[in-house]
């Protein structure tokens, strides 16, 4: 299993940011979210966030929402989702999954993060578990080995942003605005900002995501983060493209793209 130490480690010795994608398990299907991941890999993600799909996605804009849909009427579960993680972390990325917290609630804490780090997960993004509630999830992360990460907004004052990067321990994911997922014209104007703050309070590795969807944003993250989050971008190509094949190679460009402009 390759590391987020690893990974950011390796992003510093050579004068880049980390490049960090996202895609829900089972989309564009089951065997085509593995080729998908493995592609973006190839062509220069460090870090695959693979999405657990869910009804309610509170965080997620139009375009994931449509990829998760079809996701769940593909009959996707979480244990796609862990075979997924098992697909992808073949490919020596450092491999996250990100979820809300009732599925992993109703799974049992416990049972999700053996279960993960079987696969070969390295950790999990829980947009929606607050600080105040997360000593069950720290926990069962902590026993099974696996990296916790948390989200700070720009809304966030200082104590807040405090006490949710004394939760995470791989990274700290910094929303560049307030809102949903989504490529758009421009990063969120509060982004540096947000970093600069989260700076203050861990030394923990701080990587932006919402709104990067091309090689002149994500190199305008990487000027002040450790990290670029691509999601949208990568889904809007499966989503667009014709066939599956066709999506793999845009999906592909689009990671060079943007691993280009990680670097400094």
């Amino acid at each position: 299993m390759t590391t987020l130490q690893t990974v950011f480690e390796k992003a510093r010795a050579e004068n880049r940011s980390a490049l960090v994608g996202y895609l829900p398990a089972g989309f564009p299907s089951k065997d085509g979210a593995v080729a998908a991941a493995t592609a973006m890999v190839e062509a220069g993600c460090d870090v695959i966030e693979i999405g657990l799909p869910y009804s309610d996605p509170l965080m997620d804009g139009p375009t994931i929402q449509d990829a998760v849909h079809r996701s769940l009427v593909n009959g996707t579960r979480i244990s796609d989702v862990m075979r997924t993680v098992e697909g992808v972390a073949a490919s020596g990325a450092a491999t996250l999954v990100m979820t809300y917290w009732n599925p992993v609630d109703r799974y049992g804490a416990e049972r999700f993060a053996r279960d993960l780090a079987s696969a070969g997960g390295a950790g999990t993004i829980t947009p929606d578990l607050t600080p105040e509630e997360s000593e069950p999830w720290l926990a069962a992360s902590k026993e099974a080995g696996i990296d916790t990460v948390f989200l700070v907004a720009p809304s966030s004052p200082d104590e807040r942003i405090s006490r949710v990067a004394s939760c995470c321990t791989g990274f700290v994911y910094a929303a560049s605005l307030m809102g949903v997922t989504g490529a758009r014209e421009s990063v969120g104007s509060a982004a540096e900002g947000l970093v600069k703050r989260t700076r203050s309070h861990t030394s923990l590795p701080i990587c932006v995501g919402l709104g990067v969807g091309n090689g002149r944003q994500a190199a305008e993250v990487a000027a002040y983060a450790d990290g670029v989050i691509v999601g949208s971008a990568f889904i809007r190509r499966l989503l667009d493209a014709p066939d599956e094949k066709t999506g793999l190679a845009e999906v592909r460009e689009l990671a060079q793209e943007l691993a280009r402009g990680v670097r400094r």
